[in-house]
This record gives structure tokens, sequence and C-alpha cells, in this order.
């Protein structure tokens, strides 16, 4: 197995501010655009042609990866003109496939960090002869997921839409967003309008009698869809804790890049990552959050789980927790922003103005 798609489509709405000016694969991850991580993933697998499904921003992927020669791959990209859905976006770039009928195509999500075993997917999926084979990943609260029961030979007997009631969650077994399918699979897909693989595709494919494959792999697995979520997984990167051979350097407390310049008594632990040409004053103390490039914390700053957008900058003694500044903002000194506050790209907020919580 040599190719596979991968869809990075999304408008990345649930992430905004800091997808108003970068999709969400390539907002950055413990250095790197995030988009970084799963090419090597994938290319350490023996994938070696890949096909990137684009729609918004899509102009912004190849002029940093190229042909993904540096990567040792060979990349292509696909730009929908409207938005297809993930049926419709794999359906969409079909024609560049290389592979035969019967063989496998790895297909996977641009939003979604994991450690999963790629090539046991794929012997799996030819192994058991299916037309398509799934990640699964056993979650402790499935009520936000679809689930999908199999059975004793892992064998999906169903796919189940998110859980209302006890009753309802007959297992803990959900769609992690990677598959296999057989190449013939995917020219059954309708052409042109947008499709739900999820919702149309999979459900479709199991009332006609067509084989699908559930692998369970329980390591690693985040959907980067929030905020909270994505500065969790560039400091689970940095830490180790998700694998991951894009890595900028050794795994650890702190990431500090090149051109970077942290005070010497400035404090970064929990998997903190400083971009290029952030600077990072006296006394700052950050923990688990991403610096993006040009971006500056003054003296004294505390910044926990948060993320500081691109030439943004931190006043001295203001406290970030769980926070989130859109790029270009600036938060004066003496501010207190927790639980979720999001600040708008280019944004300015005085000396002093915010002490307050927000779920917005």
């Amino acid at each position: 197995m040599t190719e596979a798609i991968l869809l990075v489509g999304g408008r990345g709405t649930r992430l905004r501010p800091l997808t108003v000016h970068t999709p969400k694969p390539m907002v950055p991850a413990a250095g790197v655009p995030f988009l970084t991580h799963q090419l090597a993933r994938a290319r350490a697998a023996g994938v070696e042609h890949i096909v990137l499904a684009t729609s918004y921003l899509a102009e912004v992927f190849e002029p940093y990866f190229g042909d993904g020669s540096s990567l040792g791959l060979h990349l292509e990209y696909v730009t929908e003109e409207e938005p297809l859905g993930t049926g419709g976006a794999i359906r969409n770039v079909a024609s560049r496939l290389r592979s035969g009928p019967d063989e496998p195509v790895l297909i996977f999500n641009g939003d979604i960090l994991t450690g999963l075993d790629i090539p046991a997917l794929v012997s799996t999926h030819e192994t058991t002869g299916a037309d398509v084979s799934l990640h699964l990943t056993r979650v402790q609260d499935p009520r936000a997921f679809g689930l999908v029961p199999t059975d004793s030979t892992g064998r999906v007997t169903a796919f189940l839409e998110k859980p209302q009631t006890p009753e309802e969650i007959v297992t803990d077994q959900i769609n992690a967003g990677a598959y296999v399918f057989r190449r013939s699979v995917i020219d059954t897909i309708p052409e042109g309008r947008p499709v739900s693989v999820e919702r149309e595709t999979f459900p479709e494919l199991l009332a006609t009698g067509a084989h699908l494959q559930g692998m369970v792999d329980s390591t690693y697995w985040l959907d980067l869809g929030t905020p909270q979520a994505f500065v969790r997984g560039s400091a689970d990167l940095v830490l180790g804790r998700a694998p991951s051979p894009a890595v900028p350097g050794r795994c650890g407390d702190r990431l500090i890049l090149p051109t970077a310049t942290v005070a010497p008594d400035a404090k970064l632990t929990g998997g903190t990552v400083v971009c290029e040409g952030a600077r990072i004053g006296e006394g700052a103390r950050i923990s688990g959050s991403t610096i993006l490039a040009g971006a500056v914390v003054e003296p004294g700053a505390v910044v926990t789980d948060s993320l500081v957008g691109l030439g943004a900058r931190i006043g001295e003694r203001t406290i970030l927790t769980g926070a989130v500044i859109g790029d270009g903002a600036t938060v004066g000194p003496d501010n207190e922003l927790r639980d979720g506050v999001r600040i708008w790209c280019d944004a300015h907020i005085p000396a002093g103005a915010l002490r307050f919580s927000s779920d917005q």
C-alpha cells in the first residue's frame, strides 16, 4: 500500500480565531504545521503518494509542502470548488489515484492526532478481505460520537448516531477517522455532490452487504477540533505522549525553536512550545502552552494551557489560563483571562481591562 488521501478541506470553525488566516491542518503543533506530523507518520508507515483534498484556504498548502520530496513523498493537491463533505472529497480526488481496483487506499482526516499503527490497519484490511476497514478507538464517554459496534471477528454490524440515553450506548467503540478503502469502493461514491462517509457511504455499504471491518487501536487519539484540544495535542507531542517523527527537537518539558529568545529566569514546562522569533520576558511562567512565531510574552506574565497567536503580545503580569489569543492581538498588562476566553485577531485589550472568565 503506497498511497493515501488526506482530507484537509475543513473550515476549522470551532478553532477560530486560530483558523481565520490559517487552515486548521496548517496551524502549528509542536513547532510545525500539524499536517507535517501526519505526513511524516504516513511516510514512516510506507506511504509514498498522498493526494491532499483541499478547500478552505487551499492556496497555502502547496507553497509550504511543494511536491513533498523534502518529506520523501509525492504530494498532489485537489481543490474543491464547493464543500463536498468527507465522501465527496474522497470521490473528488479519485482520478489522481494510481492503485488497481482491489488495492488498498489509506484515508485519514486532517484534524486527528493519533498513534495508530497504520501498517496493522492495512494488514487487517488485507487479511480479512474487507471492502473498507476502519480504525476504531474506545472512549470513556461515547455520547459525543457515533458508535461502531462489531461482532466477535471485528466485522462492523451497525453505525449508530450519537446516543441520547444509557440504553443506546451499546459499545464504547467510535469511528477514529482513519480508513482503508478497496480502491473500487471509492468509485461507487456519488460524484459532484456533498457526501458524508459517516452518515451515507458506510451505512449504505453495510446495508448492501459489503464487508466493513473494524480494528480497535486504543493508542493515543485526540480530535483537535477545539482550541483546548489543539493546545493539549501540541503539548503531548512535545512531551512525547503522542508519537511523531516530525517534532523539530528532542521531546521534553519544552521546545524552543531557533531564533526564539527566552529570558534565563523564565520557566517553561508542560510541553510548552516557543516558535521562531518569539520572545519570553523575565520571570514569565508558561505551562502547556503554544507561543507562535513572533509573539511576545512580557515579564511576569503567567500563561497556562493557552495559545498565543502569530505576532501577538501579552503584557506584563497578565494571566492567561485556557485562553486563545488571535494573531496580532495585544493583551495589555495586568489582565486576567480564563476558561476558554478567545481574543480575536488584531484586537487590543488595554491594561487591566479584563478580569473575568467566559465559556464563549
